[in-house]
């Protein structure tokens, strides 16, 4: 019984031992930035064998600077992340994007080390900031070690930028920035975000100890008094599991007054900022053999007044004090006292301390769908402006150039209501997510080369008052919903724009009676014929395939009537097809053949097919949707032809064609490879997020497939074939549909039992088109004993293979845990549950982070067999397309 005791306490500890050796080694959610690495070299690296923490370029996190060296000399005196920065020379503020977890406390680390690096020998100025708010002003004007700045922080949402301003004449840089989520119930206070001040164990030792001792990457410097306290310590293990996890090796030594009688005293001296007010973490471990009569029990004072206490601490076992509301000290002077009670007969002990001040961040971010749209604009007209980093309004004397913003309180989000895009160089439509900036009160884009109709829904924007669209290439007529409102509304300046009454509908002409009379007699026996030919026809066939009988045909004209993209007649899309020669494929729609408009422009022209059945629902869905859509993986309208029983749809022409023919191969497709998939994985998402976001009202695609993501010449991605795409209720609702509709394997099998469509049926259908990507496994293969990828994927993940899983023909080019990382994201979208599902802004965000995994892969990485991964599988049937 004894043995078995023994045996069951010893499997435990080693249980403990090995789960905590799993998460010191773990850097899940780490960021770490060598600031100016150049992408080429290796990356990551090993900061140090001590540490294993693995540091990256920061060249993806980031969209301006220049990168430069310290001085050769002082390179061996520093750690690798220090030899390395990044300059900004240009523009006041430059902005690092970090993707994080909402609500979760971070701590945050910036270092700056000037090594002279431009050979000025004086080092900068400048001021640091946590989003809108100034989080510390960097001086490294005589600094020749640097500086750096931590602060814990709980992010408002799931991005964070980290801005350096200008604030003089001297150039802000930076050496290292690193990222490392806490503990979820860790350093929670009142209100603000922590700012450290100082971190400290109790030592004679002069070492310091970070990752993986400490598994947050906290650094902890040696300090000791020896004049006033002696050091104890000990060689057992010190349990050192709480919400703050202190490194054991901080634990195992502590200082206690040289003088017994004497209170421990620790002082300090903030009369710089005397208003400062402090949390203090004080961890306290028994770590002497007491003797039978032995007591260590003492009161723990600040600024003389009772804080906590009294206090014994635990044997071998962590026990950390924190004050639960913020402390201040008179002038700035601070003393942190441990006094022994009456009945101890040991004095105070104390392991570590940490001390930090509260930093308030009390602007408000920009309103948040303001934000969203703001950035989707900037990405469809890939707008590179400099000033167009960190929060859009806020603070003011740094608000993006072109905006103005309505500030109602410091705690209010502001909100955009201004927006001056003009003489911007912007080509294409306007942007429908334009619409989505409801507080909108001026816009101008003007003098640009935008091409397209005025779209009706800038009558519908409640705010806004004033309109400049002179000096572009705009065509069609002003819509209804424009006219008449009170707008200033400014067209001059665009040839082939309609903005009167004259040039809408034709002035009338008189004619003499006789000439009327012939022309009524004439059309009535035109009128006559033409009945007799109907009824001839329908006795012949009762079924007619023409789209001039298809019920609500009537409104087809009245449907494309005033649209802005140009419309063909059909003799113009046989001359451009020169004559349906080349056929570049075949869909449901019809045959889609190869054209040129002008002689030069190339283009695909989709000709609806007689049978098709669909087939006018679905032009019409899809014309309808890419005349009021722009963005830049969306495929383009360039026209359409409506023309009696000939219906066609006339696109931007992709030379590389199809996403899934250059998996396979066939076609004379081309295997693309691994970072490739991940380039084009991620624009397709670009896609879909503004279909889902950027749309007013928002659509779903219903048919996203490696079949419908086609690539140009460059092989960026575009998603094409809107024919069943759907609008959608916001916030999260759904809306019924009637008919399921889908494409065989890529239906989202919640979808099609409750027939209720949402974003996340196209997330569910992403999901499939990234397992492909990855796997280059048929969707659906019916002679296996598990006929759906996730099924096939599932079981082959749970034993754990990568290789198994991965396209062969990678050849095992790519960074093992960029592979997994994508593996885990595309299951987690193809999960059967789509509240599960990620909505596919967080999808952008995981394929950002693969594809900064990817390019900094770690060559010893490369054909790893296998690796543990946490995906939640169902392997029920998956249902198909009705």
């Amino acid at each position: 019984m004894e043995r078995s005791l023994w045996l069951f306490l010893f499997v435990l500890i080693a249980n403990l031992a090995i789960s905590h050796l799993a998460r010191v080694q773990s850097q899940e959610g780490f960021i770490s930035l060598d600031c100016g690495l150049p992408v080429n070299e290796e990356s990551p690296y090993n900061e140090s064998e001590a540490t294993g923490l693995l540091y990256s370029s920061d060249a993806t996190f980031i969209q301006s600077g220049k990168t430069e060296s310290i001085e050769a000399d002082l390179g061996r005196e520093y750690p690798k992340p220090l030899r390395t920065l990044r300059y900004f020379p240009e523009g006041k503020r430059n902005c690092y994007n970090l993707n994080v977890e909402k609500g979760r406390n971070h701590l945050i680390s910036a270092r700056f080390l000037y090594g002279n690096y431009d050979g000025h020998g004086k080092g900068p100025k400048f001021d640091l900031y946590l989003g809108p708010n100034l989080w510390a002003t960097v001086d490294l004007r005589g600094n020749e070690n640097g500086t750096w700045e931590e602060i814990l922080h709980i992010p408002t949402s799931n991005k964070l930028q980290i801005c350096l301003v200008k604030t003089g004449e001297s150039v802000p840089m930076i050496s290292a920035l690193e990222l490392r989520p806490m503990g979820i119930d860790s350093y929670v206070i009142e209100s603000g975000s922590l700012n450290l001040f100082f971190r400290e164990y109790f030592t004679e030792s002069d070492t310091y100890i970070r990752f993986p001792e400490d598994v947050y990457d906290r650094r902890w410097f040696s300090y000791f008094r020896k004049q006033e306290w002696t050091q104890i310590s000990t060689s057992s293990f010190v349990g050192n599991f709480n919400d703050y996890d202190p490194p054991k090796d901080a634990l195992a030594t502590a200082a206690i007054p040289t003088d017994a009688s004497e209170p421990w005293t620790y002082e300090w001296d903030h009369s710089d900022n005397p208003s400062a007010s402090y949390y203090l973490y004080a961890h306290f471990a028994e770590i002497q053999d007491l003797q039978a009569n032995d007591t260590r029990e003492f009161n723990i004072l600040f600024n003389g007044q009772q804080y906590d206490g009294p206090l014994i601490p635990k044997k071998l076992e962590i026990t950390t004090i924190v004050n639960s509301s913020p402390r201040t000290c008179d002038g700035g002077e601070c003393s942190f006292q441990l006094t022994r009670t009456d009945r101890s007969t040991l004095p105070p002990l104390l392991n570590a301390l940490e001390v930090y001040t509260v930093i308030q961040f009390p602007h408000s971010e920009t309103e948040e769908s303001d934000v969203i749209t703001i950035n989707s604009i900037k990405d469809a007209y890939e707008l590179n402006t400099i000033n167009w980093q960190g929060d859009p309004c806020v603070p003011r004397d740094l608000i993006w150039d072109g905006l103005n913003c309505s500030y109602t309180n410091i705690s209010t989000p502001p909100r955009i209501t201004s927006l001056d895009l003009s003489s911007t160089g912007l080509t294409g439509t306007i942007a429908a997510a334009l619409q989505n900036l409801t507080q909108l009160e001026k816009l101008d884009l003007s003098n640009n080369k935008l091409t397209g109709g005025v779209p009706e829904f800038l009558g519908n924007m409640k705010s806004l008052t004033v309109i400049n669209l002179s000096g572009n290439n705009l065509n069609g007529s002003i819509p209804q919903a424009l006219q008449g409102k009170g707008l200033e509304l400014s067209v001059e300046g665009n040839p082939m724009l309609c903005v009167s009454a004259s040039c809408r509908k034709s002035p009338k002409k008189k004619f003499p009676l006789a000439i009327v009379v012939a022309s009524v007699v004439g059309a009535a026996i035109v009128i006559t014929v033409l009945v007799l030919f109907l009824v001839i026809r329908k006795k012949k066939s009762t079924v007619v395939e023409g789209l001039h009988l298809l019920p609500g045909a009537s409104a087809v004209n009245a449907t494309f009537a005033n649209k802005s993209s140009r419309r063909f007649t059909y003799s113009e899309v046989v001359k451009m097809t020169n004559n349906f020669h080349r056929v570049l494929g075949k869909g449901g729609f019809g045959m889609v053949y190869h054209g040129s408009v002008n002689g030069y422009e190339q283009v695909a022209v989709k000709v609806l097919s007689q049978s098709s059945t669909q087939g006018y629902k679905e032009f019409k869905a899809e014309v309808d949707l890419l005349m009021r859509v722009h963005h830049t993986n969306l495929v383009s309208l360039v026209g359409y032809c409506y023309e009696g029983d000939h219906l066609a749809l006339i696109y931007e022409f992709l030379p590389n064609g199809d996403l899934k023919q250059h998996l396979s191969g066939k076609g004379g497709g081309s295997i693309i490879n691994w970072s490739t998939r991940l380039r084009i994985a991620l624009e397709a998402a670009l896609g879909l997020e503004y279909l889902h976001v950027g749309c007013k009202p928002p659509m779903v695609h219903r048919d996203i497939k490696t079949a419908n993501i086609l690539l140009d010449e460059n092989f960026k991605a575009k998603i094409a074939d809107f024919g069943l795409s759907r609008s959608f209720q916001g916030g999260g609702d759904s809306e019924e549909s009637t008919v399921i509709a889908g494409s065989r394997g890529y239906l989202d099998p919640e979808y099609n039992h409750s027939g209720r469509l949402a974003e996340k049926s196209d997330v569910y259908s992403f999901g499939i088109v990234l397992l492909e990507m990855i796997t280059n496994q048929p969707v659906i293969n019916q002679t296996s004993e598990y006929p759906h990828i996730t099924q096939r994927v599932g079981f082959q993940i749970k034993r754990g293979d990568i290789l198994e899983v991965m396209d062969p023909n990678l050849g095992k080019d790519y960074d093992i845990n960029s592979a997994w990382r994508a593996l885990e994201l595309a299951m987690s979208c193809a999960n059967p549950s789509s509240s599960k599902r990620p909505s596919m802004s967080q999808v952008i965000n995981e394929l950002k982070e693969c594809i900064t995994c990817e390019n900094s892969g770690i060559s010893t990485n490369r054909g790893l067999e296998s690796q543990e991964v946490n995906v939640g599988l169902d392997t029920t049937v998956v249902p198909m397309a009705r």
